[in-house]
């Protein structure tokens, strides 16, 4: 799993009115390019929610990955472009086992294929990605929140980081920043990375990293 994102030089993936516009236009070609060369991509419902993305392939050629809601109680709008700006594979929502059975049956009228996996109010990562691999999507990239990010991070699923570094700073504590959640106690307890590459594109920096450290206990 590759996971994506583009933060400002102070961490942040999003300002504290959710505003996410950081990549610049270079950057933005090499992000779908690299869409176009993935099994799926995967965000969350507060990414869903808060920018209403396609999440489709269009600045360059190619096909447009499976998209993947990470949607514990079903929340995904029915007119939201997940569903209406349909691809060439299907959208899935992964909902958790107490989602509304309404909202999951909506779903799946307006086109969307769900999985029910995990417990009371929580999507089964591990469950989910073991049920996405067996059906050949094997390269899956991460464009989720902050707490998606770390869910992820968290229970060691995470193979590869790649981050473009913009230029800028913006500030805020309710900013979202490149990975949030309950995080770690101690600094000797994070996620161990190792750099693989630097690149340029336009006036943003991209870091690319192989995490070796496996799941988080600390």
């Amino acid at each position: 799993m590759i996971l994506s994102a583009a933060m400002t030089l102070d961490g942040k993936i999003a300002t504290k009115t959710r505003d996410s516009r950081i990549s610049c236009e270079e950057d933005l070609l090499r992000v779908h390019k690299l869409r176009a060369d993935v099994d799926a991509i995967m965000v969350g419902i507060e990414t869903v929610l808060t920018d209403d993305p396609s999440l489709t392939v269009n600045r360059v050629k190619g096909k447009s990955p499976m998209r993947i809601v990470l949607d514990s109680n079903a929340r995904t709008p029915l007119t939201g472009r997940v569903l209406t700006r349909r691809g060439e594979e299907p959208t899935l929502v992964a909902v958790a086992r107490n989602a509304p059975k309404e909202r999951v049956e909506a779903l799946r009228s307006a086109g969307a294929e769900v999985i029910v996996t995990g417990s009371i109010g929580k999507v089964d990562l591990q469950s989910l990605l073991l049920s996405l691999h067996q059906r050949g999507i094997k390269r899956v990239m991460v464009e989720g929140g902050g707490n998606v990010n770390w869910s992820l991070l968290r229970y060691g699923l995470v193979d590869e980081v790649r981050v473009a570094l913009a230029p800028m700073i913006v500030g805020g504590r309710d900013a979202t920043t490149l990975v949030e959640g309950e995080g770690v106690t101690k600094i000797a307890d994070g996620m161990r990375l190792a750099l693989q590459r630097i690149e340029r594109y336009g006036e943003d920096i991209v870091l690319t990293y192989r995490v070796f450290s496996q799941e988080v206990t600390g």
